[in-house]
């Protein structure tokens, strides 16, 4: 077949295209298959269709046979490809060479090599929507919201998400350097990642005790393939030991497969409504609903933050507007489309944007997000910045490195009496009962040694779920 004509099928495949993965959400049936001989029809009857695509194989030809210097023929066809997918501006609708296909589907996969970080494009700009639990990239201390600027050294300027995500990802035991921008600082922060194997084991679970009642807590950090059944069997063994309440956390949950919240919804919430909606261009809507008759004889709240997208949103929505279950927390991540993977050839494909999703009360919450019932911020502790020093910090220094470490200190409670960046005296003495209480020299100044204990014992106050105020809350809430 002559290689011109491939344009011309790609744009055709990926017209009629049905079933398959959106965006992290893979349906179980084809959502549009009742609709693909009319949109063949479309397509064959559309005005102009066919002179337009001999205008693509023109210049292909043009560009093949006259530009200076030879091209090759693949380069051609991905640049054509990825110029119609970039008109869109859509950073969910993206082509996928064969590399970032696999990758693609490694994601769904029960691990892989990286360092374990969901990314998006937001605004032109790669976003870090959740770094997944106890990865490498939360243990370095990447967080959610943080703006990549550059992958070893290089900028990240016209990379789209999964591009981005093929230079993080890589063999276990390599390291990867990522320059973040993070909210208030005024310099980048340099991370310098050693990739691991990320397990996808999904759903964490135990009992926990209000004072007064026996209280299920259940952690989903991702819905992938096994998410539901781990799922239901960590629930069933809570239920077993008499669970008064349940605990269900999303935070920095980037979402995943529709499938597996599906599953999830069918356990938790009764048919009055639907717990999802899927409205077409056309503005057709799709409804999807339980047929479970009777919810849970116990209460069910909900933990969210910033970090929690996609698949956690639909479950967050469902469980508050069908049931009046408590959302604790901060505003969610905001995304309410939905994308299907449509293959060009067997190593090929295009993500494409192809619907919005609703809640069950009708609401689009993209770019958004679902907004708490009840709002909880965490301590300073959980929001400081990672604490990274080349050079020792001493008194009269003024620079960023200087008042990250001041708010660490005053997270830890050691009144460094500013927050500036500016190493006075008071700074000092900060420093001083800091390294006093660690069993440090006790000098006043922040060498490499006294930074990784301030970053150990932030750690250590985040892990106790005493210092959690969003849990905290939860926990009270089922006193009432």
């Amino acid at each position: 077949m002559n290689r011109k004509w491939v344009i011309i099928i790609a744009i055709c495949s990926f017209l009629l295209g049905a079933g398959g993965v959106y965006g992290g959400l893979t349906w179980v049936a084809p959502l549009w298959a009742d609709d693909a001989d009319q949109l063949e029809v479309q397509v064959g009857d559309e005005d102009g269709l066919k002179g337009n695509l001999q205008k693509i194989s023109h210049a292909y030809d043009i560009i093949r046979n006259a530009y200076v210097e030879k091209v090759e023929d693949e380069k051609l066809i991905q640049g054509a490809i990825q110029g119609m997918v970039g008109t869109l501006q859509d950073p969910y609708s993206v082509y996928m060479d064969a590399a970032t296909t696999e990758q693609f589907n490694d994601s769904m996969d029960t691990s892989f090599d990286g360092i374990g970080a969901q990314i998006s494009l937001k605004d032109g700009k790669l976003i870090i929507i959740a770094p997944i639990k106890n990865s490498p990239a939360e243990k370095a201390g990447i967080k959610a919201k943080d703006q990549i600027t550059k992958i070893d050294g290089k900028s990240v300027d016209g990379l789209d998400a999964h591009q981005a995500s093929l230079l993080i990802r890589g063999k276990k035991g390599t390291t990867v350097q990522l320059e973040i921008v993070r909210g208030d600082l005024a310099n980048p922060l340099i991370f310098e990642i050693t990739r691991d194997e990320i397990p996808l084991l999904t759903v964490y679970s135990e009992m926990k005790n209000n004072g007064d009642k026996n209280i299920g807590y259940i952690e989903i950090t991702q819905f992938a393939k096994g998410t539901a059944k781990e799922f239901s069997t960590e629930l069933k063994k809570l239920e077993k030991q008499g669970i008064e309440g349940l605990i269900i956390d999303v935070r920095g949950n980037p979402g995943g497969m529709l499938s597996s919240v599906e599953a999830i919804m069918r356990e938790l919430v009764t048919g009055e409504k639907p717990y999802v909606q899927i409205e077409e261009r056309s503005g057709k809507r799709v409804t999807y609903a339980s047929d479970l008759k009777e919810n849970k004889d116990y209460p069910i709240s909900v933990l969210i933050d910033e970090g929690s997208a996609s698949a956690s949103e639909i479950l967050a929505g469902a469980l508050n507007e069908i049931e009046g279950y408590e959302l604790i927390g901060e505003k969610t991540f905001g995304k309410g489309t939905v994308q299907q993977a449509l293959p060009l050839d067997e190593h090929s494909q295009i993500k494409l944007t192809m619907a919005k999703w609703l809640t069950p009360n009708g609401n689009w919450i993209h770019g958004k997000g679902i907004e708490p019932t009840i709002e909880v911020q965490q301590p300073a502790s959980f929001h400081v910045h990672s604490l990274q020093i080349e050079e020792t910090l001493v008194k009269d220094m003024n620079n960023e490195k200087v008042k990250i470490a001041q708010n660490v200190l005053k997270a830890l409670s050691f009144a460094p009496g500013r927050t500036d960046g500016y190493f006075d005296e008071q700074t000092e003495q900060a420093v001083r009962a800091f390294q006093s209480i660690h069993k440090l020299p006790i000098t006043g100044q922040i060498d490499v040694k006294t930074a990784l204990k301030m970053e150990e014992a932030i750690e250590s106050k985040i892990q106790n779920e005493k210092n959690d105020l969003q849990l905290q809350v939860a926990l009270k809430s089922f006193a009432k």
